[in-house]
């Protein structure tokens, strides 16, 4: 059975995808905001994995409302969530398996119980999250067992991670990142792949 994990090309979503590909047909699929934005990146990140890639445009629309959340709320959490779950439910049209690397700390972006339960009902799809009962510290060490990662502040290091178009879009509103997105907020994309075989 096919699953339809969301991929940003960072360590969380390529070890769900390691994890996932015991028991799934893996397709990694990235949502970028532009259609016209390339993420070679993340392209060869999942190439490295092995697993099929596909990119989905969310559209301009979606990046200038996602920008504007941000900027009314004061911190970008709401909107990157809301930008998540859209991606979830696009895939869920299509999958009847949908994923991501959610972990067990992670605040932002997250799905509640009753955002799944309602999804499930109306798409009839599940929706599984293999990291879900792993901490960060866990993952950094699965990382360093099976894949070659390189990191980076948001914004400087180009993954396929919702809050990179979404940072530009607010600067290009006039207004300053550091003062809306939380600081020191380390990004990773997938290099290389050391535990496949």
């Amino acid at each position: 059975m096919k699953v339809g994990l969301l991929f940003s090309g960072g360590k969380d979503s390529a070890l769900a995808a390691m994890l996932l590909s015991r028991d799934y047909e893996v397709e990694l699929n990235t949502f970028v905001f532009d259609p016209d934005r390339e993420v070679a990146s993340v392209e060869g990140a999942a190439r490295t994995l092995g697993f099929p890639w596909r990119k989905h445009a969310l559209g301009l629309e979606c990046l200038a409302a996602a920008a504007k959340k941000v900027i009314a709320d004061g911190y970008p959490a709401d909107a990157i969530t809301a930008v998540h779950r859209r991606a979830v439910r696009l895939l869920a049209e299509e999958y009847e398996v949908v994923a991501d690397g959610t972990r067990l700390n992670d605040r932002v972006p997250a799905m509640t119980r009753g955002d799944v339960m309602r999804m499930a009902d109306r798409y009839g799809c599940s929706y599984v999250r293999p990291l879900l009962g792993f901490g960060k510290a866990e993952v950094q060490r699965l990382a360093r067992q099976h894949l070659c990662v390189a990191y980076g502040e948001t914004g400087t290091i180009e993954n396929g991670d919702y809050e990179y178009e979404i940072r530009a879009a607010v600067g290009q509103m006039g207004h300053r990142c550091a003062e809306l997105f939380p600081a020191h907020h380390q990004q990773s994309l997938v290099t290389g792949a050391t535990g496949i075989e």
